[in-house]
């Protein structure tokens, strides 16, 4: 998929959180003096469209440096909302990068189940494949039938080899066999799908763990990037799931999917701002061309419909 034609999914993703945040302002400065009522006012509504108040606390300290008491219409607040949610969004928005000298370059994939994280492997597995990488995908999840049989369908698409085990397999174990055999054959990329079961977080953590543990007698620097997927669609509780990962295992970047279906979209704001985590890509819809990396202009334009 083309860059523009990507953008304006992401537009037309975002346009559910983009109505309720642009309506809202045309609705409160139509053309009116930026005054302590005014940003209060505005304040709300950006904490109300899932930026969190850190966030809002911050935008708002940037207009009353620069434009309190002045005539403000809807258009330039939301112009300046944009530049200064690109400028939190910033520092965060860079993609992954697999290092070639690892052969291979372990990635885990975590999140609760749900989030997509095993069509999120299929997609960059076929990403990986059109940059000349060899990937191997790993169904780690063996407690999800569904999940073993969507990785084989995104292994059969891609050309790429997916190694799975009986119902209930010891995932470690599991990893550790794959991670020999992609060493054997000088495999560019291991995905490894896990299990996301947080109602039981004692067991997911050790089992996650024993993962970490076990590829580690094979190559004491895997994993060597932890992602966490997480659904746009759950707002704020993206923000526990964070936390409750980074418990769990030293996470290195997010993905951030079904912005195509969420008016929620705000949150990724929110997660720079609280974690400063890596936002290594945003998805918005079921193709593999509907992951992209993440870019920060184009983000909080679409955001703020400017």
């Amino acid at each position: 998929m083309a860059i523009g034609a990507f953008f304006s999914r992401l537009k037309s993703g975002l346009s559910r959180s983009t109505q309720k945040l642009t309506e809202s302002i045309t609705a409160v400065f139509k053309k009116r003096r930026l005054d302590d009522e005014a940003l209060e006012e505005l304040e709300d509504l950006l904490i109300s469209a899932d930026l969190g108040p850190a966030v809002a606390a911050k935008v708002i300290a940037g207009f009353r440096r620069t434009r309190f008491g002045k005539e403000v219409t809807d258009e330039e607040i939301r112009e300046t909302l944009a530049e200064e949610i690109s400028e939190i969004l910033a520092p965060v928005a860079r993609p992954l990068e697999i290092d070639r000298t690892l052969k291979p370059h372990v990635v885990l994939v975590v999140g609760v189940n749900g989030t997509g994280k095993t069509t999120t492997i299929g997609k960059l597995a076929q990403q990986f494949t059109e940059q000349g990488l060899s990937a191997m995908l790993v169904a780690g999840d063996t407690f999800r039938a569904a999940a073993v049989e969507q990785l084989q369908v995104w292994g059969e698409r891609t050309g790429c080899v997916v190694m799975s085990g009986n119902a209930n397999a010891d995932a470690a174990g599991l990893a550790f066999d794959a991670l020999t055999k992609a060493r054997e054959e000088g495999a560019d990329v291991v995905l490894i799908d896990t299990a996301g079961r947080l109602h039981n977080k004692s067991v997911l953590m050790e089992e996650l763990r024993k993962i970490v543990r076990v590829i580690r007698k094979l190559d004491p620097t895997a994993p060597h990037s932890v992602l966490l997927v997480l659904d746009a669609t759950t707002g704020q509780n993206a923000l526990q799931q964070v936390r409750v990962f980074k418990e769990m295992i030293d996470v290195s970047g997010l993905v951030v999917t079904k912005l195509d279906g969420s008016a929620r979209g705000g949150v990724v704001v929110a997660l720079a701002e609280a974690f400063g985590l890596p936002v290594h890509a945003v998805g918005v819809g079921e193709q593999a061309g509907d992951l992209r990396a993440f870019n920060a202009g184009d983000f909080a334009r679409g955001l703020v419909g400017t």
